[in-house]
């Protein structure tokens, strides 16, 4: 596939790294992109998507994608504008202000679209809504990815010292019908089970099936934790706002600390039932006056990386049993899941999920990212001529788990007498290394 990227943004050096190895990537950027881009397999053009003379000449208009993420809205959205004047190319925007989000994505103004419109666009810190919305949703599940259109799931489960299933092998765990284990995270390293794979305490394990059966795991071995009923939210900018507002309407009591007088006012006046305080969320006096840490989670989403880490350690400090915290750069991200928080979540790792599931390679698709980028779930469809074989005998290239096969339009949590036949659309639990040659032995 034929990329065209704009921008010398992370987000652009997330994508490149990302989808160089598999498609043909075309960086535009008006400054010089720095060394790490030029270590990328990617051809680098310095100029502005906006110069439809420069566009004509690097043959924009026959490439299949373009992705605006400059660092200037504005900036992507006449890109975007200009690509369509050359071609029929399908267009990802990214945005970072909330109204330009609204006018560009609202369906309300759907009378109005013409075929130079945005075909999608990106506003990360919506997808990051949405994320922690899914983890706060799912009760004691550290992440929740849909799968298979919605009719599977995949949870990430912390393994507490009283776990029924800690210290025992996978296979001696009576998990219900429909469920199977993807990979587990130890000492901060993601890999992929086998059924003797011992589980221990403090390990994140994820968890693939069907909906109802992976309820039936949380009724019977994650029961003896309560339901989340109570959030506290440290940082009330757009993020915390929106989650705010969509906790409000499954009757979550929220108490949310903002340092802006002013946002305050606003934040009060708009949230119906939300406690919002004026104040520090490093003012230990004030977590520990308004009970911060005694919520059944804790979220730090201010837009500081350094305050909310102070402010995920003193609120674990003060007894908090759950803590969710952002971190902007990808290397925050690793960094804050070592020193012990919770759950880390990036906006751009949201919006990088967000992309490659728009990326398609023929019939595979990444559905999802997980853990900083460690482990995918790739959905690809089984070739026309594909040799029927029971998955017990199939002996992949490396470690993975197909988690879910789409038959006929039937939903199957395979075991190992399951057989694959061509036309069957799988998901598939594999590291981020091995997913191309998980890809290419069902191809070749």
């Amino acid at each position: 596939m034929d990329l065209l990227i704009y921008g010398a943004t992370e987000v652009a050096f997330l994508l490149a790294s990302r989808l160089h190895q598999k498609h043909n990537v075309t960086l535009l950027c008006e400054m010089s992109p720095g060394e790490r881009f030029t270590d990328l397999d990617v051809s680098i053009i310095q100029g502005s998507a906006g110069d439809i003379g420069l566009l004509e000449e690097i043959d924009a208009g026959k490439k299949q994608l373009f992705i605006a993420c400059s660092g200037l809205d504005e900036a992507n959205i006449v890109a975007c504008w200009t690509l369509k004047k050359l071609g029929d190319i399908e267009t990802i925007c990214f945005l970072s202000k909330a109204d330009l989000n609204h006018n560009f994505s609202s369906s309300a103004r759907s009378q109005y679209r013409t075929r130079y419109d945005l075909d999608s666009v990106i506003w990360p810190e919506q997808l990051l809504v949405q994320d922690i919305f899914r983890i706060l949703s799912v009760p004691h599940a550290l992440d929740v990815e849909y799968l298979a259109g919605g009719r599977a799931r995949l949870f990430e489960y912390r393994i507490w010292e009283e776990s029924k299933m800690a210290g025992k092998m996978i296979l001696e765990c009576d998990f219900p019908k429909g469920v199977l284990i993807g990979g587990i995270m130890r000492a901060g390293k993601l890999f992929i089970p086998d059924g003797r794979t011992v589980i221990e305490k403090e390990d994140k394990v994820f968890f693939l099936g069907q909906s109802e059966a992976l309820d039936d795991l949380a009724a019977r071995f994650f029961h003896s934790r309560n339901e989340v009923k109570r959030v506290s939210i440290i940082g009330g900018g757009e993020v915390g706002f929106m989650l705010a507002q969509r906790l409000e309407v499954i009757g979550v009591k929220v108490k949310l600390i903002e340092v802006n007088a002013k946002r305050c006012d606003m934040l009060a006046d708009t949230l119906k039932t939300t406690l919002v305080l004026n104040g520090d969320g490093t003012d230990l006096d004030l977590l520990e006056s308004e009970s911060i840490a005694k919520a059944d989670a804790c979220i730090c989403i201010t837009n500081n990386d350094e305050k909310n880490l102070l402010c995920s350690l003193l609120v674990k400090q003060l007894g908090s049993r759950r803590i969710i915290t952002r971190a902007e750069t990808m290397q925050n991200y690793r960094v804050f899941e070592h020193v012990g928080i919770d759950v880390v979540v990036s906006p751009k790792a949201s919006a990088l999920t967000e992309v490659l599931n728009c990326v398609h390679a023929h019939d595979v698709n990444v559905v999802a990212v997980l853990e900083g980028d460690s482990g995918e779930v790739l959905r690809l469809t089984l070739p026309e001529g594909y040799k029927s074989a029971a998955l017990k005998n199939i002996k992949l290239p490396a470690r993975a788990v197909v988690g879910t096969i789409l038959h006929d339009r039937e939903l199957i949590v395979p075991d190992g007498k399951t057989i694959l036949n061509s036309g069957d659309q799988l998901e598939i639990f594999t590291m981020k290394e091995d997913s191309e040659k998980v890809r290419k032995f069902f191809f070749t």
